[in-house]
């Protein structure tokens, strides 16, 4: 996944989530868990986001995938959770007597920002140059005027 590009802004945003179902049901089974695959896929491409890898087990999902920098991953998951949530249900009527209460998932989840060759200690490095660099300008400007 290369860095894409809005009209306002060039971006790498990758997370890696991990949420389960109400109750650690195991209900992501067969044919609900292919059906899950291609509902998480779709809403991806619906909302520009870009699934690198998914793995449906049977008592969660595994999604790593980019995301525009419009969505909060926060707001990510809302949007993954609630659309599948929708979609499951009524492909799977029998899901809502399985998960009492009328709702597919658990309301916590797992959420890891990834870089591909952009590490935390890269990361830490090009913002002390940049501090560095920045005060040589500054001292270079101040001894000029």
């Amino acid at each position: 996944m290369a860095p894409k590009a809005s009209a306002h802004a060039v971006y790498d945003l990758k997370y890696h989530f991990v949420w389960t179902p109400k109750y650690g049901k195991e209900v992501l089974i067969g044919e609900v868990a292919e059906a899950t695959r291609e509902i998480l896929d779709a809403i991806a491409e619906a909302y520009d986001m870009e699934i690198d890898t998914l793995e449906v087990m049977e008592d969660h999902v595994h999604v790593f995938l980019s995301s525009p920098p419009r969505y909060s991953p926060a707001r990510v998951m809302q949007i993954l959770k609630s659309v599948s949530a929708r979609e499951l249900f009524a492909r799977f009527p029998w899901l809502r007597w399985k998960l009492w209460g009328g709702e597919l998932w658990g309301d916590g989840y797992f959420v890891r920002s990834v870089g591909d060759q952009v590490t935390v200690e890269i990361i830490r490095r090009y913002i002390r140059y940049q501090k560095s660099a920045r005060n040589i300008q500054l001292e270079l400007w101040d001894e000029s005027s």
